[in-house]
């Protein structure tokens, strides 16, 4: 079996059969890359090597999980929430129903900001989403839900829109690879290329909302980490949320400006220390509660880096696809089926699109130009071919996001309520929508 259809299938395995993601991800490297015939020692040095590259996005949710934490210590989103809980309990059950979907559409609307209009990836979620658990469960919303919408707002975006995280996936390496492979796409519209598989994409959405996890779910009110027991009813101090709305435009302005989410992060977090919204003496006790929340996105996503720096260097990902192509014969729909399902497999197991196309499209493209799809349907199928299996994957930061937020008082699973929700309703209408996109463009 081929070194990296095997690798993937082991992590993937055990993932769902409940082994920590970071186990999973270990052992599966060290099974691809021993089969592969690197060796035991050329696999750790490998994987040690992927590490490296991860430390400093991991050191970066670390400094953000501090901010969020110091962001909730000032009152901000608790007075959000006591807001809309006092709104839901004057109104009637339509107001409850109006301020439900507000807030879903709230979320929505947040992650796809996170995207262009304010560019901080999945860094709002530990911002927002915690404090607003007791809410969600006074509506008794579906945390599956919440994760399928944030999901939703993070792939659909990047993948369709040419701006901010959209304009690096689409231009900088879409476009950037595939010219490079040969294909000149001067006269392409990307989003033209992109629209049918991002409709698949809102199909998946609305199949969430409207059908899947459209009943109401319970949960227990548990403390969320790093906040303690909040207490809803509780004047919060107008100082605290002009400082915590100073801090979270510092963060942003930083972030930009510097191009770094850990100087924003660490730029916001000195304003509520400065401002003694968080005394000196509990700084190190505020930092202690970022680190905890945000250590299992840290861990993994090191780890991921570690796979995917052992998948590339077995040298089967190439050989993966030259074997799929032995079973195209004549069929366009067959040769496009095949290379998104090796996308799929491919950024299942790396966890990032954005490292996906540079893999794939050095291969992709002669195999398109071959088979005489046209340039416009080369973009759509190695573009959705990339961002197949960003939503499920275990490793990605479109899952692991969502989950860092919806478990922060413990009752969110990652795989059962976040990467199985995620797959099922994103990478099998995307599939879907990837080919119909092959025939018609």
């Amino acid at each position: 079996m081929n070194a990296v259809v095997l690798a993937v299938v082991i992590m993937l395995a055990l993932s769902f059969a409940r082994v920590h993601v970071v186990i999973s991800l270990i052992i599966g490297a060290l099974v691809g890359g021993i089969s592969a015939g690197m060796g035991m020692t050329r696999t750790m040095e490998s994987f040690t090597e992927g590490i490296a590259n991860g430390a400093s996005i991991a050191l970066s949710y670390v400094m953000l999980g501090a901010f969020a934490v110091a962001i909730a210590r000032s009152g901000m989103p608790q007075a959000f929430a006591s807001w809309v809980i006092r709104k839901a309990n004057d109104g009637d059950g339509s107001r409850g129903k109006f301020l439900k979907w507000g807030l879903l559409g709230t979320v929505l609307a947040a992650a796809i900001m996170s995207q262009n209009l304010v560019p901080i990836h999945i860094a709002f979620i530990p911002l927002l989403i915690p404090p607003l658990l007791l809410v969600f469960n006074r509506f008794d919303v579906d945390r599956r839900l919440l994760a399928c919408i944030m999901t939703f707002g993070l792939v659909t975006t990047y993948m369709y829109l040419p701006y901010g995280f959209g304009n690096v996936f689409l231009n900088d390496i879409l476009l950037a690879n595939i010219n490079q492979a040969g294909l000149d796409t001067s006269n392409i519209n990307v989003m033209s290329a992109m629209g049918i598989p991002a409709l698949g994409m809102l199909c998946g959405l609305l199949v969430a909302v409207l059908v899947s996890y459209r009943k109401p779910r319970s949960y227990q009110d548990r403390p969320v980490e790093g906040q303690g027991d909040v207490h809803l009813d509780e004047p919060v101090s107008k100082y605290h949320i002009a400082i915590a709305l100073l801090a979270v435009v510092l963060c942003l302005v930083v972030q930009i400006w510097a191009d770094s989410l850990l100087l924003g992060a660490l730029v916001g977090f000195a304003v509520f220390v400065a401002a003694r919204v968080i005394k000196w003496s509990e700084a190190d006790g505020v930092f202690d509660s970022g680190m905890k929340m945000m250590a299992m996105i840290g861990f993994i996503m090191i780890s991921a880096q570690g796979f995917a720096q052992v998948m590339k260097d077995t040298g089967q990902v190439e050989s993966l696809v030259t074997a799929s192509a032995k079973a195209f014969g004549d069929s366009h729909l067959m040769a496009a089926f095949v290379m998104l399902l090796v996308g799929l497999l491919v950024t299942m197991g790396i966890g990032s699109s954005f490292s996906t196309l540079p893999i794939i499209t050095t291969i992709f493209v002669p195999l398109c130009l071959q088979m005489g799809f046209s340039p416009l349907a080369t973009v759509s199928i190695i573009g959705t071919a990339g961002a197949l299996g960003d939503a499920g994957s275990p490793a990605s930061d479109s899952t692991l996001g969502p989950t860092s937020g919806l478990n922060a008082d413990g009752q969110h699973d990652h795989i059962r309520d976040t990467v199985l929700p995620t797959f099922l309703h994103f990478n099998l209408p995307l599939l879907a929508a990837g080919c119909v996109a092959a025939m018609v463009l």
